[in-house]
């Protein structure tokens, strides 16, 4: 499982920047003003080989009235989903009594804490940390968010100790599955229905700080792993515990996932955070299915309804399927477990240099990439790069031109002709050397 570090501090020390410097991620809004994040953000982030997730709070404050009770209380939950706390200063304006107060309240957590002094750069690290020896945390990190400056080196240091996750080699050739979705959208009575009735929880995986529960399961004649890690043991208990799974370990679940299947109501709005881990899943690159659920008894105008708002709010991920069932009746559940099979075929499909480039070279027929100074761009093979997602190497001549609305072009001509379906298509450009130039080069030895 993927360690989780939350960043807590009072308002306005630089929590966000430093979010954006350790996902390298502009998407914490940042602001010279106190108290603009307010709710918990969530993002991935990578120190050499180690993965992590980590979350920007809004900051703790002592006394708070109004919606800084709201962003402490965002606070708190983070600080109970996290292993590893940082707690963040400013080098410029010195320990003050707020800080003291974050630091008492992240004692309290039991939790391992780690000391960064923010906006150090041009500062003495000694100096700028000598102030904070009085919170009693024990080495103080001096950084610059904003210039990334130490960043590295203090999150190497929040991981030390955190064992990698072992290969989950338990059940090689399972289709691994998360089921994600907010609360009371008919997750746990999905998982029931995949499961069956008389089944039984099997299988505990230890991971780095925590368990990850793979629940086996057969159906269709393949084999499937839901990954939980929200500590089910029976079906009994499914009912309860799935539900209250943290964004965090919705994370860790996407992160081992081969497919990942967003459950959403079809009685309720799709919300903000639905859109955002669906967004999650996709930068990591997984196979995606959307699931609607409670589709039994919908009038047919309502269905319409439900069906724009989906294109409308999820346009960023068109090609994941989205497959109306009733986890409740059963209905179309036979169909998504199909559209799972498909999605990690579709995956892990291998695509051969000859295929691909005669896939590249009638997609250069019916649509030729526009000129460039007057020049055509020339695109000549291209070839598999990787899998889960599949990645696509196209090779040719002022590659760095090529807009990215003739990128997602031949994407959707890749999907529809090696059948990917629900999964994303990288497809990456090279530039290839020019044979003049090396012709030069050889002449002039």
């Amino acid at each position: 499982m993927l360690p989780v570090v939350a960043i807590v501090g009072r308002p306005n020390v630089g929590k966000s920047t430093l979010f954006n410097a350790l996902t390298g991620t502009r998407d914490a809004i940042v602001a010279d003003v106190p108290g603009v994040t307010r709710d918990r953000q969530y993002g991935y982030g990578r120190a050499g080989a180690r993965a992590y997730v980590v979350i920007d709070t809004g900051g703790l404050i002592e006394n708070p009235v109004g919606i800084e009770a709201q962003m402490r209380i965002q606070t708190e939950r983070a600080v109970e989903e996290a292993d590893r706390l940082v707690l963040l200063a400013d080098a410029r304006a010195g320990l003050t009594t707020q800080d003291l107060f974050v630091a008492r309240e992240l004692h309290r957590a039991g939790k391992p804490v780690f000391l960064a002094i923010n906006k150090a750069e041009g500062l003495d690290p000694g100096v700028a940390a000598a102030d904070f020896h009085a919170l009693g945390m024990g080495e103080a990190f001096a950084i610059s968010a904003s210039h990334d400056q130490g960043c590295d080196a203090l999150i190497e240091q929040v991981l030390a100790g955190l064992e990698a996750s072992p290969e989950q080699n338990e059940f090689p050739d399972a289709i691994r599955v998360a089921i994600i979705g907010r609360p009371n959208v008919g997750k746990s009575t999905l998982v029931n229905r995949l499961l069956g009735d008389e089944r039984v929880i099997a299988s505990e995986q230890p991971g780095t700080t925590r368990d990850s529960i793979l629940v086996p399961f057969r159906k269709d004649e393949r084999d499937f792993v839901l990954i939980d890690t929200a500590g089910m043991r029976r079906r009994s208990k499914v009912e309860d515990l799935i539900e209250r799974v943290s964004v965090a370990k919705t994370l860790q679940a996407i992160e081992d996932a081969h497919v990942v299947i967003l459950v959403l109501d079809a009685h309720d709005a799709i919300a903000e955070q639905d859109a955002s881990v669906l967004g999650l899943a996709l930068e990591r690159g997984r196979a995606l299915i959307i699931a609607v659920n409670k589709w039994d008894g919908i009038e047919d105008y309502a269905r319409e309804q439900i069906r724009r708002q989906l294109d409308l709010k999820l346009d960023f991920v068109p090609f994941a399927p989205k497959l109306f069932i009733s986890a409740r009746h059963g209905t179309g559940v036979g169909e998504l477990v199909h559209a799972t099979v498909r999605a990690h075929d579709a995956a892990f499909r291998e695509m051969t240099t000859p295929q691909l480039t005669r896939a590249l070279e009638q997609a250069l027929e019916a649509h030729q990439p526009p000129l460039v100074r007057g020049r055509r761009i020339k695109l000549r093979y291209a070839h598999q790069g990787g899998k889960n997602p599949p990645r696509i190497i196209v090779h040719g001549n002022q590659t760095t031109s090529v807009p990215e609305a003739y990128r997602r072009y031949l994407a959707n001509v890749f999907r529809k002709t090696f059948d990917l379906f629900a999964t994303p298509v990288a497809v990456e450009f090279r530039t290839d050397e020019n044979p003049y130039e090396r012709r030069k080069r050889r002449s002039e030895r």
